[in-house]
């Protein structure tokens, strides 16, 4: 027992010296010194270890960028070790409301990969600042270091790192905050240093599950988008871009931008809508095109009205009355006075914009176009190859509208349902128009209530359609006296069919 004690008390005391000593040679031996007893003593040690670490730092070099290796490690570990570590920080990850938990300063876990342990170390250096004036003294270096068995280099360098870089940026995409882009005209740039995209945060909360679209419909459009996110090397082996064109065509209101952010929700892409009036020419819009970034969906809304891009490719000055002509004028006027010049993009740039050479500066990207006159673009625009699907969004169906009801009231099932599914089948009614009439106005409006408006609606719409093809004269001149039935259901179709019959 004395003995035990006698050598507790010695190897207490050797200790208490070794840490005098390091700390005395930490504080008064020079920086240059301790680096080289570091060096040579781990090179003394790699004689006799049979362990490999690799280091991943935070920093490199003039420490102006994070680096993308040690931002992919410290995701990895903090989804897939963070529940066998004991001291865990929180901190807000970049561009996301979420807390993340990662691994505290000089803690240790283990990972598994194909059978072989692997250790993960969370560590930190302090070197000296390079002035003496500093406020600060030393700088902390932040890296993570993995440590393993030299017979498995080949296991770990060539399959485990590869996993652990690709999981640890899907779980940076997955927690990212997606963002909303839009672009500003050139002259409003204050410097060359800033970007030509401003941006707010991506909160639309349209998935496909809550549209007004046919089940048949839906999992085509899912299944396409789905296809199109998994298949980089399918597109690297065929030699094409990694990107694919949407056409969203057909009336207004019947759920082209809804369709846009349910894509967006559902790809977790980030969102650039272009302003194509804004964009003075078209080496403007191929550096917006350079500053887009990969998984995100360029979007170019009501592309018939942005720009003169309908293919009308002859001359038409000899075709525009005076009135237009003056209206022109004004309109070139009134865009100097704003400051900008008019825009210059031309067909031909937007389609180089589309599929060109520039078009592959970056991977995985939806282009889409929506339009309410398809009829009116170039086929240049929307043939194959660069609008590569085509999907009309028409009127509300039956299948449409139980959604909306389901939406709106969590309704499978009402009496009224078999008189709607009659109506709708007669009557051309948007999504937007349903979704109108099934909104309470007031707190006492229930779901029986609502459904009785909407068969109004459908009823008025329903003999719209039939004075529309009985007598389209009258029709059309009843419109302009008491505007459209979708816009506020005033058009007395019992009226106008007796004065047509007249």
């Amino acid at each position: 027992m004395k003995m035990m004690s006698e050598m507790w008390t010695t190897m207490g005391s050797t200790l208490a010296s070794l840490m005098f000593l390091w700390t005395i040679m930490r504080q008064y031996c020079p920086y240059g010194v301790q680096r080289f007893f570091e060096k040579y003593t781990h090179r003394i040690m790699s004689y006799f270890s049979p362990y490999i670490r690799i280091s991943f730092h935070e920093y490199m070099g003039d420490r102006l960028k994070r680096s993308e290796a040690y931002a992919a490690v410290e995701a990895y570990l903090s989804a897939n070790t963070s529940k066998s570590a004991k001291r865990l920080k929180a901190e807000m990850g970049k561009d996301s409301s979420n807390l993340v938990l990662t691994m505290d300063e000089y803690e240790r876990v283990t990972d598994e990969h194909k059978g072989v342990k692997v250790w993960w170390v969370s560590s930190k250096v302090m070197s000296p600042s390079r002035s003496s004036m500093s406020y600060y003294p030393e700088q902390e270096r932040r890296f993570y270091k993995l440590t393993f068995h030299n017979k498995y280099r080949d296991l770990i360098t060539e399959s485990y790192l590869e996993h652990v870089m690709r999981e640890g940026k899907e779980i940076r995409l997955r927690n990212r905050q997606r963002k909303l882009y839009t672009n500003s005209p050139g002259y409003k740039w204050p410097s060359y240093k800033q970007t030509m995209w401003s941006h707010i945060v991506f909160e639309h909360p349209a998935t496909f599950e809550t549209m007004a679209l046919e089940p048949e419909k839906k999992k085509e459009i899912i299944e396409d988008l789905i296809t199109f996110s998994k298949s980089k090397d399918f597109y690297a082996r065929i030699g094409k871009a990694w990107k694919r064109g949407y056409l969203l065509h057909g009336p207004p209101g019947t759920g082209k931008s809804t369709m846009i952010a349910a894509m967006a929700n559902l790809l977790a892409y980030d969102v650039y809508d272009l302003e194509l009036t804004a964009v003075k020419d078209n080496t403007e819009l191929r550096k917006l095109l350079i500053e887009t970034t990969s998984k995100s969906i360029i979007v170019i809304e009501d592309i018939d009205c942005s720009l003169d891009l309908t293919g009308q490719r002859k001359k038409k000055a000899d075709k525009l009355s005076d009135e237009e002509t003056d209206k022109d004028v004004v309109g070139r006027k009134e865009a100097k006075e704003e400051g900008g010049s008019g825009s210059k993009v031309t067909l031909s740039g937007l389609l180089n914009f589309i599929d060109g050479i520039w078009s592959a500066c970056g991977g995985e990207r939806l282009i889409v176009f929506t339009t309410n006159y398809v009829e009116k673009l170039d086929p240049a625009l929307i043939r194959r190859g660069r609008m590569d699907k085509h999907i009309q969004l028409s009127y509300c169906t039956f299948d449409g509208f139980k959604v909306l009801a389901n939406n709106y009231f969590k309704l499978q099932t009402h009496p009224l349902f078999d008189t709607i599914k009659r109506l709708i089948d007669e009557a051309n009614i948007t999504p937007a128009d349903v979704a109108e009439n099934l909104m309470p106005k007031s707190p006492l409006d229930d779901p029986h209530k609502c459904l009785s408006t909407l068969i109004q609606a459908l009823e008025k719409a329903a003999k719209a359609e039939e004075l529309e093809q009985n007598c389209p004269i009258q029709h059309d001149q009843l419109l302009q006296q008491n505007g459209s039935i979708k816009e506020n259901g005033e058009l007395p179709p019992d009226k106008a069919v007796n004065e047509c019959q007249l």
